[in-house]
């Protein structure tokens, strides 16, 4: 049985943007991620507790973008990218998230101000959710366990390029670095929470 404190706990959306979301993903859809992302957020601002977007942008020219070889490199268009490409999902809105992370890495503590929005908030649980389930999720899992959060990360609230890919991250690396639970699972853990 899951248990939450929603007081210390957030929900780490990951990457819900329009040039991310659009892309073919499995085994769950861009928008079944985000409407399982939103409800969860609901339940947990209802509860008390912390809503995060966590968004990647370069600036224009890419001076931030990393730049070391690798085979499968990112590919980006030239000189910038267009504003609607990083905006948010038309169903996502900023102004209503507690803090609102913008990130060039994968993982969205590293180069952030997140742990310390975390510690400030006295935040010691994060729920993540967001594409891609072995990139960002992913990434910011293991930097979540790192930095001593417990994480749990919402199985059908992530999503990846293959249903393959999604699945080795999710049965193989994350149960190494957090707890795997359904949206549902967690949403009911919230509302147990609301009735103590």
């Amino acid at each position: 049985m899951l248990r939450l404190d929603p007081r210390h706990t957030a929900l780490v959306m990951i990457d819900l943007q329009n040039w991310i979301v659009g892309r073919p993903v499995a085994p769950h859809s861009g928008g079944d991620v985000i409407e399982r992302s939103l409800r969860i957020g609901k339940a947990l601002r209802k509860a008390g507790g912390t809503v995060i977007l966590v968004r990647v942008a370069f600036s224009d020219g890419y001076g931030d973008v990393v730049k070391v070889p690798v085979d499968a490199p990112l590919i980006l268009p030239e000189d910038k990218m267009p504003p609607e490409a990083v905006a948010f999902d038309a169903r996502i809105n900023p102004s209503k998230a507690d803090v609102v992370i913008t990130k060039r890495q994968w993982s969205a503590f590293h180069g952030t101000e997140l742990d310390l929005q975390l510690r400030r908030r006295g935040i010691d649980t994060v729920i993540i959710s967001g594409i891609a389930t072995n990139f960002g999720v992913e990434a910011t899992a293991r930097d979540a366990f790192a930095n001593n959060y417990a994480a749990i990360v919402a199985e059908d609230a992530t999503s990846s390029m293959t249903a393959e890919m999604h699945r080795f991250s999710i049965d193989h690396v994350l149960p190494r670095v957090a707890r795997i639970r359904s949206s549902a699972v967690i949403i009911d853990a919230l509302k147990e929470a609301m009735k103590d």
